[in-house]
């Protein structure tokens, strides 16, 4: 600590630590305790900092021996040591934070870690500690993962990714991901993302966590608070939902609708792609069309994304709609597409879509289908009513 400060519950932070947790992440407990906290007063710790900077006026300068020996193998040999008392040091959120330190310093250093059995070490720890139910064993698991997410886990490195792939770490990160810091949870997704690139079956993760696992997902989709780690959870989403139907209804059950249809107006680009194609698949099943149905934005969301984002985002847009029409033609969903734009929309895409593509077949499937319930509306073009056939 450079500035520690104490808190109403009497516990001690670094001044800028604690600030960013009440200012910016609006948390209202304190960290350590999880107790309420009233007021966020803080009181510098003088004898605090006073008893830090007299420990670092006894620190000990290196010793001309150590400083002629190359930078690397001095590395390889703290880390060695500090992977060996990991197990019985009762510091294992330091000795991790130490351990961090090194695999930062370059990809030689990351390296050096995986060959020296530095993942079996912290893996290992991780698994130990989570059982735990203390505080400072579970910031020892969040400091874990701070160091498994430098690392490529590929399939390239095959001992590594075996071992943080078996059901106990992927437990425990999942767990983590659910009721860690920000910091902590931003590791975990950064993990799951890698992993999930390597074709990775989540089937067993999902039996283990259930709905929580889409809860943590889509709370990281809605927090806002990384862009990074928002769209890294988009991403493994679809990675999920893509492989397995089954998981689609446990999504849908954990609000995956809502708040999508919520967030979509207000994304950039990217981020409305990749959640319309999450709609489009959660859409694929009875349950996923009923939300989106029941939801008093979807038809109005879904329709302005038509001709205004991209035309990904518009062909997604059309298969939604084409889902909805198909399944789940009420009244209320006929008139809020013709209310909000979408049926003007889509005879604009007649003219403006390829000849055979599926998204004007879509269209005119939709327009042919329901004409007889929008003709009699004024906006309804009178020219389309002749190219339909209709009286």
């Amino acid at each position: 600590m450079k500035d520690p400060v104490t808190i109403v519950t009497g516990v001690s932070y670094e001044r800028k630590n604690i600030e960013k947790w009440f200012f910016v992440y609006n948390k209202k407990t304190c960290p350590t305790t999880m107790q309420c906290v009233e007021s966020f007063d803080m009181t510098p710790n003088h004898t605090l900092k006073r008893l830090i900077l007299a420990w670092k006026e006894t620190l000990v300068a290196p010793s001309s021996t150590s400083s002629s020996m190359p930078q690397p193998l001095i590395k390889h040999d703290e880390m060695v040591s500090l992977f060996t008392a990991l197990e019985s040091s009762p510091f294992k959120v330091s000795s991790m934070k130490k351990i961090r330190a090194i695999v930062e310093l370059g990809d030689e250093t990351k390296s050096d870690f995986i060959r020296s059995g530095g993942v079996e070490a912290v893996v290992g720890m991780l698994i130990n500690q989570f059982d735990n139910s203390d505080f400072v064993s579970f910031q020892a698991c969040e400091e874990a993962l701070g160091i498994l997410h430098l690392l490529p886990l590929s399939k390239q490195d095959e001992k590594s990714f075996q071992l943080i792939s078996q059901p106990d770490p992927m437990r425990s990160i999942a767990i983590i991901l659910q009721r860690g810091s920000a910091e902590a949870r931003f590791y975990a997704i950064t993990i799951f993302r890698k992993i999930a690139k390597t074709g990775f079956n989540w089937n067993p993760l999902i039996e283990d966590q259930g709905i929580d696992l889409f809860k943590s997902l889509l709370e990281l989709v809605y927090d806002g608070i990384c862009n990074k780690a928002s769209s890294y959870a988009l991403e493994i989403l679809f990675e999920i939902l893509s492989s397995s139907k089954k998981s689609r209804l446990k999504a849908i059950e954990a609000g995956a609708i809502c708040i999508l249809i919520e967030l979509l107006p207000d994304s950039n680009r990217s981020k409305s792609e990749k959640m319309l194609l999450l709609i489009k698949l959660l859409c694929e099943s009875p349950e996923g069309r009923m939300a989106m149905v029941d939801h008093s934005l979807g038809i109005p969301v879904i329709s302005k994304t038509l001709l205004q984002v991209s035309n990904l985002a518009t062909k997604l847009g059309v298969k939604i709609l084409w889902q909805v029409c198909n399944f789940h033609p009420t009244e209320r969903v006929l008139e809020e597409m013709l209310m909000y734009g979408a049926v003007k929309k889509m005879v604009t895409l007649l003219h403006l879509e390829g000849r055979l593509s599926s998204t004007k077949k879509k269209v005119l499937e939709m327009l042919k289908m329901h004409c007889n319930s929008w003709k009699r509306h004024q906006c309804f073009p009178c020219d389309l009513k002749d190219y339909l056939g209709v009286k």
